[in-house]
């Protein structure tokens, strides 16, 4: 439960991040962050 908590902050972290940041490559580094932290969300919440 504290994983699932820890990655839907980081996930909406990540989300009010790319609303400000213009920078392109910080940018592609904070939609790389957010991309694996859906996936962790995801299989924390339907594991295989």
């Amino acid at each position: 439960m504290t994983d699932e908590f820890v990655a839907r902050a980081n996930i909406e972290h990540y989300r009010r991040l790319l609303q400000t940041e213009e920078d392109d490559a910080k940018r592609a580094t904070i939609e790389r962050l957010l991309s694996e932290e859906e996936q962790k969300l995801q299989d924390l919440i339907q594991p295989e």
